[in-house]
């Protein structure tokens, strides 16, 4: 998106502020779907953000206003930015309230707007967990800010190498909160768990790989049962490749490849247990998960 903001718009993120930057970047994305549509009238075009959707920890009055504030900025400034072509109202208050500036010109509005996509991509692998903490601001490891209070790990989810919890039928209630406010086909273009991957006698035992996989089709599976349009479901990923924080400490592919961050090795691939089971899945069009 930033070579998107750069070529279609003319615009250096790096000369903008944190949501003035996000705000070049959304017009990009919206100037593209609408370059798409003119080009390609029968193509299909829709965004793809990473979405975790939030939950209070408490019961708690103040739990619940920090979980909607954070689900806002987190989440809905940039799907409600690319659906309805406007700014989600709490997440405006919030970047008013944490004194960042916003400028958002009528003709600005009319680009968002005029950038309408036929569906909407997400990335799915855990649901967060917020509390509300005076005086204090979400933000995660890249330093995006998305909200008051603080992310907790939630003690109800088993958790995953790298801390992240576990939750499948947050993805059901994700699938289902994004349909159930724009009512538009889904298309999940990443789930999957990262893990220190063993390699023994040729063989990647990820027992751990297949059951995150499972319950998480099983929970898409229910989603699209109470009446979600999922049109497609990518698993993340088919061959270990680089993590963005971890490099090859943090595997997700179906297949190992043999190196780490210190040496290529020989680069070998070997097919893991996953592999096979996933091929199952594929085979019989989901009914087969066991």
């Amino acid at each position: 998106m930033t070579i998107f903001a750069k070529e279609v718009l003319g615009a250096n993120l790096e000369d903008y502020p944190l949501y003035q930057a996000n705000h070049i970047m959304l017009l990009a994305q919206a100037r593209v779907m609408a370059m798409c549509h003119e080009l390609l009238p029968t193509a299909k075009i829709g965004p793809a953000p990473n979405i975790h959707l939030a939950m209070p920890l408490n019961g708690t009055a103040e739990d619940v206003l920090c979980a909607q504030y954070w689900n806002a900025v987190r989440n809905w400034l940039y799907l409600d930015a690319a659906v309805f072509g406007r700014y989600n109202t709490l997440a405006q208050d919030f970047i008013r309230r944490s004194g960042y500036q916003l400028d958002v010109t009528e003709a600005d509005l009319k680009v968002l707007r005029d950038g309408k996509p036929d569906f909407i991509a997400l990335n799915y692998y855990h649901s967060e967990t917020v509390t509300y903490v005076e005086g204090e601001t979400l933000a995660d490891a890249a330093g995006a800010i998305h909200g008051p209070g603080q992310v907790v790990l939630n003690p109800a989810f088993p958790k995953t190498d790298w801390n992240w919890p576990i939750d499948p039928l947050g993805f059901r209630t994700t699938l289902q909160e994004i349909h159930s406010r724009y009512n538009l086909p889904l298309m999940v273009t990443e789930n999957g768990i990262g893990a220190y991957d063993k390699l023994v006698d040729g063989m990647v035992e990820d027992d751990y790989r297949i059951a995150y996989l499972r319950d998480h089709i099983d929970a898409m599976r229910q989603a699209t049962d109470s009446g979600v349009p999922v049109i497609g479901y990518n698993p993340w990923s088919a061959i270990d490749l680089i993590s963005t924080h971890e490099g090859f400490l943090k595997r997700y592919g179906f297949v190992y490849v043999n190196r780490d961050n210190d040496s290529e090795l020989d680069l070998a691939r070997y097919k893991k247990k996953s592999f096979f089971w996933y091929r199952k899945v594929i085979e019989s069009n989901g009914d087969d998960l066991s």
